[in-house]
Protein backbone atom coordinates (compact mmCIF):
# COMPACT_ATOMS: atom_id res chain seq x y z
CA UNK A 1 0.00 0.00 0.00
CA UNK A 2 1.39 3.38 -1.03
CA UNK A 3 1.54 6.42 0.84
CA UNK A 4 -1.22 8.11 -0.65
CA UNK A 5 -3.07 4.91 -0.51
CA UNK A 6 -2.70 4.51 2.70
CA UNK A 7 -3.46 8.31 3.90
CA UNK A 8 -6.99 7.81 1.73
CA UNK A 9 -7.74 5.07 3.72
CA UNK A 10 -7.04 6.89 7.31
CA UNK A 11 -9.25 9.55 6.05
CA UNK A 12 -11.76 7.20 5.23
CA UNK A 13 -11.69 5.38 8.78
CA UNK A 14 -12.00 8.99 10.49
CA UNK A 15 -14.78 10.24 8.36
CA UNK A 16 -16.55 7.20 9.34
CA UNK A 17 -15.78 7.26 12.81
CA UNK A 18 -16.93 10.42 12.54
CA UNK A 19 -20.06 9.44 11.23
CA UNK A 20 -20.51 6.90 13.58
CA UNK A 21 -19.77 9.21 16.66
CA UNK A 22 -22.18 11.98 15.57
CA UNK A 23 -25.03 9.45 14.91
CA UNK A 24 -24.22 7.75 18.43
CA UNK A 25 -24.89 11.25 19.86
CA UNK A 26 -27.46 12.29 17.83
CA UNK A 27 -29.41 9.51 18.98
CA UNK A 28 -28.46 9.76 23.07
CA UNK A 29 -29.92 13.71 22.20
CA UNK A 30 -33.13 11.53 20.70
CA UNK A 31 -33.58 9.31 23.61
CA UNK A 32 -32.94 12.44 26.36
CA UNK A 33 -34.96 14.49 24.62
CA UNK A 34 -38.09 12.65 24.09
CA UNK A 35 -37.72 11.14 27.70
CA UNK A 36 -37.89 14.05 29.23
CA UNK A 37 -40.32 16.10 26.72
CA UNK A 38 -42.79 12.83 27.42
CA UNK A 39 -42.72 13.58 31.50
CA UNK A 40 -43.16 17.18 31.43
CA UNK A 41 -45.84 16.98 28.88
CA UNK A 42 -48.07 14.37 30.83
CA UNK A 43 -50.61 16.72 31.75
CA UNK A 44 -50.98 18.07 28.64
CA UNK A 45 -51.12 14.76 26.96
CA UNK A 46 -53.90 13.54 29.49
CA UNK A 47 -55.91 16.53 28.38
CA UNK A 48 -55.59 15.85 24.92
CA UNK A 49 -56.60 12.07 25.40
CA UNK A 50 -59.56 13.30 28.23
CA UNK A 51 -60.97 15.78 24.96
CA UNK A 52 -60.61 13.59 22.36
CA UNK A 53 -62.75 10.71 24.75
CA UNK A 54 -65.34 13.44 25.51
CA UNK A 55 -66.12 14.44 22.18
CA UNK A 56 -66.36 11.82 19.99
CA UNK A 57 -64.72 8.69 21.95
CA UNK A 58 -62.37 6.37 20.26
CA UNK A 59 -60.10 5.86 19.27
CA UNK A 60 -57.74 8.42 20.50
CA UNK A 61 -54.75 7.68 18.75
CA UNK A 62 -54.27 7.90 14.86
CA UNK A 63 -52.20 5.49 13.23
CA UNK A 64 -50.84 5.33 9.68
CA UNK A 65 -47.73 3.50 7.67
CA UNK A 66 -45.01 6.32 6.58
CA UNK A 67 -41.50 6.31 4.73
CA UNK A 68 -38.54 5.67 7.10
CA UNK A 69 -34.69 6.14 6.38
CA UNK A 70 -33.54 4.00 2.94
CA UNK A 71 -37.34 3.67 2.64
CA UNK A 72 -38.83 1.12 4.94
CA UNK A 73 -41.90 1.78 6.40
CA UNK A 74 -42.77 2.66 10.09
CA UNK A 75 -45.63 3.16 11.82
CA UNK A 76 -46.30 7.01 13.06
CA UNK A 77 -48.48 7.52 15.95
CA UNK A 78 -51.00 10.91 15.73
CA UNK A 79 -53.72 11.78 18.17
CA UNK A 80 -56.79 11.44 16.13
CA UNK A 81 -58.07 14.85 14.86
CA UNK A 82 -60.28 13.58 11.98
CA UNK A 83 -64.20 12.18 13.63
CA UNK A 84 -63.93 7.96 14.47
CA UNK A 85 -65.49 7.32 11.12
CA UNK A 86 -63.13 8.69 8.55
CA UNK A 87 -59.87 6.12 6.99
CA UNK A 88 -57.17 6.51 4.90
CA UNK A 89 -59.33 6.48 1.36
CA UNK A 90 -60.16 10.55 2.07
CA UNK A 91 -57.40 13.05 0.64
CA UNK A 92 -53.95 11.81 2.41
CA UNK A 93 -53.38 15.40 3.37
CA UNK A 94 -55.43 18.16 5.44
CA UNK A 95 -56.61 20.89 3.98
CA UNK A 96 -57.76 24.74 5.10
CA UNK A 97 -61.19 24.19 6.63
CA UNK A 98 -61.04 20.90 6.37
CA UNK A 99 -64.69 18.88 7.14
CA UNK A 100 -63.11 15.99 8.45
CA UNK A 101 -61.76 17.63 11.52
CA UNK A 102 -63.59 17.54 15.19
CA UNK A 103 -63.60 20.88 17.49
CA UNK A 104 -60.81 19.42 19.30
CA UNK A 105 -59.13 18.40 15.88
CA UNK A 106 -59.07 22.00 15.07
CA UNK A 107 -57.49 23.13 17.89
CA UNK A 108 -54.74 20.42 17.96
CA UNK A 109 -53.48 20.92 14.21
CA UNK A 110 -53.14 24.50 14.75
CA UNK A 111 -51.06 23.97 17.76
CA UNK A 112 -49.33 20.81 16.12
CA UNK A 113 -50.42 18.99 19.73
CA UNK A 114 -51.86 16.13 17.82
CA UNK A 115 -47.89 15.04 17.27
CA UNK A 116 -47.25 14.46 20.77
CA UNK A 117 -47.17 11.15 20.05
CA UNK A 118 -44.71 10.99 18.06
CA UNK A 119 -42.13 11.23 20.36
CA UNK A 120 -43.25 7.33 20.89
CA UNK A 121 -41.33 7.01 17.49
CA UNK A 122 -38.72 9.13 18.23
CA UNK A 123 -38.40 6.91 21.40
CA UNK A 124 -38.12 3.71 19.10
CA UNK A 125 -35.72 5.07 16.69
CA UNK A 126 -38.69 5.25 14.12
CA UNK A 127 -37.59 8.98 13.75
CA UNK A 128 -35.64 11.49 15.30
CA UNK A 129 -35.47 14.86 16.63
CA UNK A 130 -34.60 17.06 13.82
CA UNK A 131 -34.78 15.24 9.87
CA UNK A 132 -37.16 15.47 6.91
CA UNK A 133 -40.87 14.99 6.90
CA UNK A 134 -42.08 11.77 7.13
CA UNK A 135 -44.46 10.85 3.60
CA UNK A 136 -47.44 8.87 3.59
CA UNK A 137 -47.30 6.09 1.20
CA UNK A 138 -49.48 7.56 -1.07
CA UNK A 139 -46.78 10.15 -2.14
CA UNK A 140 -43.70 7.12 -2.36
CA UNK A 141 -43.89 8.18 -5.90
CA UNK A 142 -42.34 11.32 -5.81
CA UNK A 143 -39.06 10.29 -4.42
CA UNK A 144 -37.60 10.32 -7.71
CA UNK A 145 -35.06 11.86 -10.04
CA UNK A 146 -32.81 12.56 -7.34
CA UNK A 147 -35.39 13.37 -4.36
CA UNK A 148 -34.60 9.59 -3.13
CA UNK A 149 -31.57 11.37 -1.40
CA UNK A 150 -33.96 12.70 1.54
CA UNK A 151 -34.45 9.05 2.33
CA UNK A 152 -31.06 8.88 3.57
CA UNK A 153 -31.94 10.45 6.60
CA UNK A 154 -33.89 9.50 9.00
CA UNK A 155 -37.42 11.57 9.17
CA UNK A 156 -37.94 13.88 12.20
CA UNK A 157 -40.33 16.02 14.59
CA UNK A 158 -38.88 19.46 13.72
CA UNK A 159 -36.63 20.51 10.69
CA UNK A 160 -36.75 23.47 8.21
CA UNK A 161 -39.64 22.43 6.12
CA UNK A 162 -42.04 21.80 9.47
CA UNK A 163 -40.67 25.52 10.05
CA UNK A 164 -41.32 26.87 6.86
CA UNK A 165 -44.41 25.23 6.19
CA UNK A 166 -46.00 24.79 9.23
CA UNK A 167 -49.21 26.25 7.81
CA UNK A 168 -49.34 24.34 4.94
CA UNK A 169 -52.65 23.75 4.60
CA UNK A 170 -53.09 27.44 3.90
CA UNK A 171 -51.16 26.78 0.37
CA UNK A 172 -53.49 25.02 -1.74
CA UNK A 173 -55.13 27.25 -4.00
CA UNK A 174 -59.18 26.44 -4.97
CA UNK A 175 -59.85 24.62 -7.85
CA UNK A 176 -57.27 22.33 -7.76
CA UNK A 177 -56.94 18.85 -6.83
CA UNK A 178 -54.79 18.91 -3.65
CA UNK A 179 -52.77 15.74 -4.08
CA UNK A 180 -51.31 16.69 -7.61
CA UNK A 181 -50.98 20.38 -6.31
CA UNK A 182 -48.31 18.37 -3.39
CA UNK A 183 -46.91 16.55 -5.98
CA UNK A 184 -45.91 18.92 -8.65
CA UNK A 185 -45.31 22.34 -6.22
CA UNK A 186 -44.94 21.38 -2.24
CA UNK A 187 -43.06 18.41 -2.60
CA UNK A 188 -40.22 19.49 -4.57
CA UNK A 189 -40.38 23.03 -2.77
CA UNK A 190 -39.58 21.04 0.12
CA UNK A 191 -37.27 18.20 -0.82
CA UNK A 192 -35.34 21.17 -2.50
CA UNK A 193 -34.92 22.77 1.13
CA UNK A 194 -34.35 18.93 2.72
CA UNK A 195 -31.67 18.23 0.41
CA UNK A 196 -30.10 21.59 0.85
CA UNK A 197 -29.74 21.55 4.62
CA UNK A 198 -29.26 18.04 5.68
CA UNK A 199 -26.33 17.14 3.49
CA UNK A 200 -24.55 19.93 5.71
CA UNK A 201 -26.08 19.80 9.15
CA UNK A 202 -25.08 20.00 12.09
CA UNK A 203 -26.09 19.59 15.81
CA UNK A 204 -25.95 23.29 16.20
CA UNK A 205 -28.03 23.99 13.20
CA UNK A 206 -30.09 20.94 14.32
CA UNK A 207 -31.29 22.95 17.59
CA UNK A 208 -31.60 25.89 16.00
CA UNK A 209 -34.58 24.45 13.87
CA UNK A 210 -36.06 22.76 17.03
CA UNK A 211 -35.99 26.49 18.83
CA UNK A 212 -37.79 28.17 16.02
CA UNK A 213 -40.55 25.35 15.77
CA UNK A 214 -41.18 25.68 19.81
CA UNK A 215 -40.88 29.31 19.20
CA UNK A 216 -43.92 29.24 16.07
CA UNK A 217 -45.86 26.64 18.40
CA UNK A 218 -45.45 29.30 21.49
CA UNK A 219 -46.51 32.74 19.89
CA UNK A 220 -48.44 31.18 16.53
CA UNK A 221 -46.34 33.01 14.16
CA UNK A 222 -45.85 31.42 10.68
CA UNK A 223 -43.96 32.09 7.95
CA UNK A 224 -45.44 32.55 4.20
CA UNK A 225 -43.22 30.50 1.84
CA UNK A 226 -42.68 32.01 -1.53
CA UNK A 227 -43.57 29.05 -4.37
CA UNK A 228 -43.30 28.87 -7.69
CA UNK A 229 -46.07 27.47 -9.37
CA UNK A 230 -43.84 25.71 -11.89
CA UNK A 231 -42.42 22.26 -10.70
CA UNK A 232 -39.34 22.25 -9.54
CA UNK A 233 -37.28 19.57 -11.73
CA UNK A 234 -35.33 17.00 -9.90
CA UNK A 235 -32.00 16.76 -9.10
CA UNK A 236 -29.75 14.31 -11.33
Amino acid sequence: MTLHELSGYSFDVLAELRRALDGGLRRALDIAFAGMAGLVLTPVTLIVILAIWIEGGRPILFSQLRLGKSGRPFRMYKFRKFKPDCDDRGCPLTLEGDGRLTRIGRVLAASKLDELPQLWNVLRGDMSLVGPRPESLAFADCFRGGFEKILEFKPGLFGPCQVLFRSESRLYPSGVAAAEFYRKVLFPAKAEIDLAYFSCRTLTSDLGWILRAFWMIVTGARIEPRLCTQPIKARR
